[in-house]
């Protein structure tokens, strides 16, 4: 008898060794997946694009291309714009724009923003990058990361998307970055088109 008790009390002790083993694991596995989950979702709810403001350039009286100001929200994480994407639409027809590392300057020309980049080597595909403030200089061609107060200008060729942006239509879209919240677009282009270049905020 004693035998047997002694037994059966060394595999109950065995027993609960192995249970309280696993449930240290799991409450450590779920631990670990909490604080991941919690950072993710700061990250996602304090990091965005800000559009600051849009401006266009007009020939032949529509819309050539579109200038975003954008800048990353207060207290943003850095966003990497090479996996930052545009979405836009005329009211009739949507495009997706993705980042040409070939259409980058990082400074605007003296004979102005829309004459920086050649804007007839963008497609209906894609977007290019003038810097217009970079304080700690992560702005690149290889690798343009924008931090807080950093601003800078996404170029459109609105031609080679919409085939010009006509007076009086209606534009809308959002500026997606890899996380956090997007940068809205929303406007309608002036009824008349007397200036070369227009402001369109709303």
């Amino acid at each position: 008898m004693g035998i047997g008790t002694m037994i059966i009390f060394i595999a109950m002790i065995l027993v609960a060794g192995i249970s309280a083993s696993v449930i240290i694991q799991t409450m450590s596995d779920l631990q670990s997946k909490a604080n991941r989950t919690g950072r993710e979702t700061i990250r996602d709810i304090s990091t965005g694009i800000e559009v600051r403001q849009i401006s266009g350039y007009v020939v032949n009286s529509k819309i050539d291309q579109l200038a975003l100001y954008v800048s990353p929200v207060v207290a943003s994480e850095g966003i990497d714009l090479s996996h930052t994407v545009i979405f836009l639409s005329d009211s009739s027809n949507e495009v997706m724009l993705k980042y040409d590392s070939n259409m980058f300057s990082d400074s605007v020309s003296s004979n102005g923003l829309f004459h920086t980049l050649n804007s007839s080597n963008l497609t209906s595909s894609s977007f290019g990058i003038v810097v217009v403030r970079d304080r700690d200089n992560s702005c690149t061609a290889s690798s343009p990361v924008i931090n807080e107060r950093d601003i800078v200008v996404l170029m459109v060729n609105t031609t080679k998307c919409f085939s010009g942006l006509s007076p009086r239509t209606e534009v809308w879209g959002r500026v997606t970055p890899e996380y956090g919240i997007s940068g809205v677009i929303g406007f309608t282009v002036p009824s008349v088109l007397i200036d070369r270049v227009v402001d369109l905020q709303p």
